[in-house]
């Protein structure tokens, strides 16, 4: 029943969407509706993602529900590009990365941990995704201050971002080897392999199938959000940087959301884990940089210099994310702490 409802409330608000969109409604109205289909849409995105986990096993799978589950914002993010958007790109970057370590993480350990006394994960994979996170500040840091303190050129600053770009990318590509693949029995949770008896809702044929139909839904729905977005902050006198930061973040978000409290819920914690700030690092290492090199070949090269609220929002982010995952245990008051500080970033962020 459900799911009856769900599917049909994903039918129709991706159709009032599209209807929306070309028969030219008010923008305001047009955003809430796209807005509100988003979410359905990652929802679905999500639960397809879940489905072909079932198969391809819990380690990959939360890779996967945070690479599909960053479909949405990556997807966005390049039309926001192509239409020359870049402090917008830059917010929805940075909103993505604290929204998967504190709002995502933040729930996923509260839900977890209220049902669950404590809930554990392995330990090396907490290490190894720490200094990841702080390799991904460095990343977005160092060229920040550079530019700043030394005026670069416009080519200088171009040339140094492709630069930091391609770094970056490589660093996470090898990761995904060392992780996958020569390191994989070392850093594997012996929960996250385990299904609990759990059926898949499609079989593997079909789960694929709707994951393609899904990704491409998220495409059409994220250009007509975008489409909306000027009309939206300049009505309600909002910043490009809190529309950034905290709207898109928290819309394209929700596929990852709803997987990793469920996860969580089943005691999952691990899984939970590898989707919240597997998706940061995702974000900061990969996505971040894709965008740098698309921009280039769009003839209009956006930089990776992000502005100091932005560098200072990812930094506290990192910092208490790391604090509090590091020892491998998670508990409920720590996914508390997570939270208060995404709402005292919030109100900073609304505030600019």
């Amino acid at each position: 029943m459900r799911q009856k409802l769900f599917f049909g409330g994903l039918i129709v608000f991706f159709a009032l969407s599209a209807i929306g969109h070309f028969a030219h409604w008010d923008m305001t109205l047009q955003f809430i509706i796209s807005a509100i289909a988003v979410v359905f849409v990652a929802g679905f995105l999500g639960k397809a993602t879940e489905s072909v986990a079932h198969y391809a096993g819990q380690r990959l799978g939360g890779f996967l529900n945070a690479t599909f589950g960053n479909a949405a914002e990556l997807i966005i993010a390049i039309f926001l590009v192509k239409e020359g958007l870049f402090d917008t790109v830059k917010a929805s970057i940075t909103g993505s990365i604290i929204g998967n370590l504190l709002l995502v993480l933040g729930l996923s350990l509260l839900a977890g941990g209220i049902k669950f006394k404590q809930q554990f994960f392995n330990n090396q994979l907490a290490e190894h995704n720490a200094t990841l996170m702080i390799m991904a500040v460095i990343g977005l840091f160092v060229p920040a201050v550079f530019v700043g303190a030394e005026h670069f050129t416009l080519n200088k600053d171009h040339f140094l971002s492709i630069t930091v770009a391609c770094i970056l990318i490589v660093s996470y590509l090898l990761w995904l080897v060392f992780s996958m693949i020569t390191h994989k029995d070392v850093l594997a949770d012996k929960e996250m392999n385990a299904d609990h008896g759990e059926e898949p809702a499609w079989s593997k044929g079909v789960s694929i199938i709707l994951l393609i139909v899904a990704t491409v839904m998220v495409a059409f729905v994220s250009e007509w959000l975008v489409h909306t977005l000027d009309s939206f902050t300049e009505k309600f006198g909002l910043s490009q940087l809190f529309v950034g930061a905290f709207v898109i973040a928290i819309i394209g978000n929700a596929a990852e959301h709803s997987a990793a409290v469920m996860l969580a819920l089943k005691n999952k914690i691990g899984a939970a884990v590898e989707i919240a700030i597997g998706s940061s690092l995702q974000i900061a290492l990969f996505v971040a940089p894709v965008l740098i090199l698309v921009s280039a070949f769009m003839g209009n090269t956006m930089d990776i210099i992000f502005t100091p609220i932005e560098l200072t929002a990812i930094g506290v982010s990192v910092f208490i994310a790391k604090s509090v995952s590091r020892d491998g245990t998670t508990n409920w008051y720590e996914g508390f702490l997570l939270l208060m500080v995404y709402v005292i970033l919030g109100v900073a962020f609304y505030l600019v």
